[in-house]
């Protein structure tokens, strides 16, 4: 591995010695906090899931959603105070600490980015904008001005693109609608379509949504009445039918109303976990590798309002934050129940609201 080309702009020079620490694996977590408008860095022990701090970044606004490239040697994260910008960042797979490549304008304040398999696209989706948008990476992983915008109905709330890349899928939460639009790799253009690919009942509020790993489910989490929705994925042609729909409330939820959040899939696929903000909730669900379908495991407490989560990239550790909280949890994903058992917390900035990780092998990173 070319470290000093995988660092690109603002590289550090390296001496060899420490050029062969990447052949040892490591594993390292990031934190957005949006009211301190920075985020936190850390390194985890996979062998019993500790975490011990590698810095912490300013930003210089209100940071929220991140995202990797797909070879996960950049991550991207959105600022959603004026002015509305994107910072991609280098990540330094020997330490994990991040350098800092450049700022580039977004369409709108976004609530979701992600990029598309080729990782030359960045796609966003502004809540209050009620669009979708797409930006130019560069070959240099930096990205680029705004291509297009796509509006929507209110709120729309994610983007991810199918994992064929054919089609972009979009949740609009207060269209109650998950839309599908053709997506041409060549020009970084989305074509939207009439009907959505999946209309939700009313006030639901469809949020996030994850592809199964071996594209033959996807699950999708409303915000707005404690839903979350199992549905078949036709590889074929891109389109989707509803399976099951379960209930991501904890059976004692007292509350005004469901504030449903995020979802995760472990990489196996054989558990899955959903937040919940009320009631400050992790539930979590056994995947049925056959239809899909899910059984509730059980309902762990949380930090205050889960607006993130994530899994770490073996399976065996969940981390949490919370927007009103100022600590991570750290839980131990029992590989034969999927029970989650918390075993640390660690301070982090205020309003942390999202988690990425990333593992670098010697070879690659995932």
């Amino acid at each position: 591995m070319n470290v000093k080309g995988i660092l690109g702009a603002g590289a550090i020079v390296l001496a060899g010695a420490a050029v062969s620490c990447i052949a040892q694996a490591a594993t390292y977590a990031y934190v957005s906090n949006a009211d301190s408008h920075d985020i936190s860095v850390f390194s985890l022990d996979k062998s019993n899931g500790a975490l011990a701090p590698v810095e912490t970044v300013p930003v210089g606004g209100t940071v929220m959603p991140m995202t990797f490239s797909p070879d996960h040697l950049r991550l991207y994260a959105g600022l959603r105070s004026k002015p509305y910008r994107v910072v991609s960042f280098a990540v330094n797979p020997l330490d994990g600490r991040l350098i800092e490549l450049g700022k580039t304008s977004l369409a709108d304040s976004m609530a979701y980015v992600s990029t598309d398999a080729t990782g030359r696209y960045l796609f966003s989706a502004s809540y209050g904008g009620n669009l979708l948008a797409v930006n130019r990476i560069g070959a240099d992983g930096v990205v680029g001005a705004v291509l297009q915008t796509v509006n929507t109905g209110p709120m729309a709330h994610a983007i991810r693109s199918a994992p064929d890349n054919r089609y972009v899928f979009a949740s609009v939460l207060g269209s109650d609608a998950w839309l599908r639009m053709k997506f041409d790799a060549s020009t970084g253009q989305l074509t939207g379509e009439a009907t959505p690919a999946y209309s939700l009942p009313p006030k639901s509020g469809p949020r996030h949504f994850v592809f199964s790993a071996d594209q033959r489910f996807t699950y999708l989490i409303d915000e707005l009445d404690g839903k979350l929705h199992v549905l078949a994925f036709d590889r074929t042609h891109d389109t989707v039918k509803p399976v099951q729909t379960v209930s991501i409330l904890p059976p004692n939820f007292i509350g005004d109303k469901p504030w449903g959040a995020d979802l995760h899939l472990t990489p196996d696929g054989r558990f899955l976990y959903a937040s919940e903000r009320t009631s400050s909730t992790l539930a979590a669900y056994r995947v049925d590798a056959t239809s899909g379908k899910l059984t509730r495991i059980g309902t762990y407490a949380t930090e205050k309002q889960p607006r993130g989560f994530n899994i770490d990239p073996s399976g065996n550790y969940l981390l949490a934050v919370g927007q009103l909280s100022t600590t991570l949890s750290v839980y131990r994903i029992e590989r034969k129940t999927g029970a989650l058992n918390a075993i640390g917390q660690y301070p982090v900035g205020r309003g942390a609201n999202w988690i990425e990780l990333v593992e670098f092998d010697g070879s690659n990173s995932r």
